[in-house]
């Protein structure tokens, strides 16, 4: 019988992947969603996930997952007494980074603290993904999907495998379409113009779509992911800004339209159920990355309703 290797992940969101973000403590679930499909590669060994506690309801009742542990003084002691096959750390900030160094592990992944310049470095096969994030020009020229970047940095080759998603929705199909409207108070610059959804929404409501929009069940969704996730399953397609709804909707294969413009589209994999909406591309500024447009007008106003309109109409046949 082949033994079960211990596979230690660290993710907890408050860096980004592809983003040079190493100090906030707010946690971006749709970016640790995004690094799930790795479970797929360990799913026959013994995997620990050590994320902010605030994500578990993401995380939990996942079979790949034997153990959820919350990024704290407990976790870390314990931790530091066991011994670990495989490590890998998908977090850039340094406090852990220098945590992820005190755990012993026989192959070490992702990101790593340098004692020589005190900042968060990659392990070998890690260094396309830190010059991808920490450089902005490579950033943007980066054609390649997250997924594609992971598995190289663990010396294995993606081969399409998806986002898991451990939680099964309690809802069933009830909405044409969804539109997933809000973005964090990081990013308002990937917020397509209110006025622009409710238009939108009008024009689809006069031919007998049944619609629902994010900020009509807000207060119901807000602190409860799952609930969210009830929400997003109730669609049968997304129209969304680039957010976690979005990454929802891919892993609970629905049909989604994303609306892309300081951040870029091609690192996202639709999977053949979804496409990218951007401003015209004569604008040379586009992804910024940018949570404030240095532009005075920002590009999300560059898409117009017509082509939103169009792109669900293609997506309805």
């Amino acid at each position: 019988m082949t033994r079960k290797e211990k596979i230690l992940i660290i993710k907890t969101g408050y860096s980004e992947i592809l983003e040079y973000n190493i100090n906030s403590k707010k946690v971006s679930f749709g970016d640790i969603l995004r690094t799930t499909p790795l479970l797929h590669l360990y799913k026959n060994d013994e995997i620990t996930w050590v994320t902010d506690e605030v994500a578990f309801p993401l995380l939990d009742e996942n079979a790949y997952i034997d153990r959820l542990l919350p990024l704290d003084f407990w976790t870390a002691a314990k931790l530091q007494g066991e011994e670990f096959d495989t490590l890998i750390n998908l977090e850039k900030n340094i406090e852990i980074c220098k945590f992820a160094k005190t755990i012993e592990a026989w192959k070490k992944y992702g990101f790593r603290f340098d004692t020589k310049t005190n900042q968060a470095e990659a392990y070998d096969r890690a260094f396309e993904i830190l010059g991808v994030s920490s450089n902005p020009l490579a950033k943007k020229e980066n054609s390649r999907i997250l997924e594609d970047l992971l598995f190289e940095m663990v010396g294995e080759k993606w081969g399409g495998e998806r986002y898991i998603l451990g939680y099964k929705p309690k809802t069933i199909q009830t909405y044409d379409i969804g539109l997933n409207i809000l973005v964090g108070e990081k990013w308002p610059t990937k917020s397509w113009p209110k006025e622009n959804w409710s238009i939108l929404e009008g024009i689809l409501n006069k031919e007998g779509v049944k619609v629902t929009r994010q900020d009509d069940v807000y207060e119901e969704v807000k602190n409860d992911i799952k609930k969210y996730i009830d929400w997003i399953n109730s669609c049968k397609i997304i129209v969304s800004n680039d957010s976690l709804g979005l990454h929802l909707g891919l892993a609970l294969n629905k049909k989604v339209l994303g609306l892309f413009g300081p951040t870029p589209h091609k690192e996202i994999y639709f999977e053949n159920r979804g496409k990218a909406i951007f401003p015209n591309n004569s604008i040379g500024c586009i992804p910024c990355f940018k949570g404030v447009c240095e532009r005075g007008k920002n590009c999300m106003e560059d898409i117009s309703v017509e082509k939103v309109y169009r792109e669900i109409k293609n997506y309805m046949l």
